[in-house]
């Protein structure tokens, strides 16, 4: 899933000295991921090991995906919209609802590589990009540096990176196709230095009210879910063994 990065209304935050309440924002928005990463963990491995299942979404004798499997493979997408832009309209609960449901569809979506690589590489590169999420994420939020106009350059890289992807779905250049996947390794490392910063700055505002900051822990959480995934997604592109 290249083409997310969610952007909110963070402008007009104003950051306060309250170290308190930005670390257990930020302990908050960690344990949904994780909670969101285990889900999608256990859905992929569900659907990628269990044929009965994959047969739902793949037709083995095509190989081509069955309309659920297309309605699978979109609808991450339909809820990261309807959570981005009902954000405010939607209550905590719902809202929380959806996050898990996307967690589950996701992880259902990308079930396919466990086909494609092997097991043990697929377990090496997620170790791997753990490893480099969390020490760009303990950089963005111990850094002193204002990584505002870093965060802006690493947008417009993946902003380049999914009009390159939907151009290399007609040119299916393997080349083109290594070349974005280390180009979205280093944006989306950059990325998760950004948002982590820029969490840690929601976190210790006192412009939202506790209902708010319920809910951007959720969107927050859905935000580093997405860094951690494309991660993990580029670097199985170039190290992944295939089978």
């Amino acid at each position: 899933m290249d083409n997310n990065n969610l952007n909110y209304t963070y402008d007009k935050v104003i950051q306060v000295d309250d170290a308190s309440a930005s670390r257990k924002f930020i302990a908050n928005v960690f344990l949904w991921m994780f909670v969101a990463l285990a889900i999608s963990s256990i859905a992929a491995y569900e659907f990628g090991t269990n044929e009965s299942l994959l047969r739902l979404l793949i037709n083995f004798e095509t190989g081509s995906r069955t309309g659920l499997g297309t309605l699978v493979m979109f609808s991450p997408l339909a809820f990261v919209l309807i959570m981005s832009y009902g954000m405010n309209k939607l209550s905590y609960p719902i809202l929380a609802v959806l996050f898990i449901c996307f967690a589950a569809l996701f992880g259902m979506s990308i079930s396919y590589i466990l086909l494609m690589y092997t097991a043990s590489s697929v377990l090496g590169v997620f170790v791997t990009a753990s490893v480099v999420f969390g020490v760009m994420a303990v950089a963005g939020y111990t850094t002193d540096q204002d990584l505002t106009k870093f965060g802006s350059l690493m947008i417009m890289g993946l902003i380049g990176i999914v009009i390159a992807s939907l151009v290399n779905m007609f040119l299916k250049s393997e080349q083109l196709g290594y070349i974005i996947s280390y180009i979205g390794v280093a944006v989306f490392v950059g990325l998760t230095a950004y948002d982590v910063q820029k969490l840690k700055r929601i976190g210790a505002s006192e412009e939202y009210g506790d209902a708010t900051k319920s809910k951007l822990v959720l969107m927050g959480a859905l935000t580093l879910y997405l860094d951690f995934i494309n991660l993990f997604l580029m670097l199985l592109r170039i190290f992944g063994r295939r089978r």
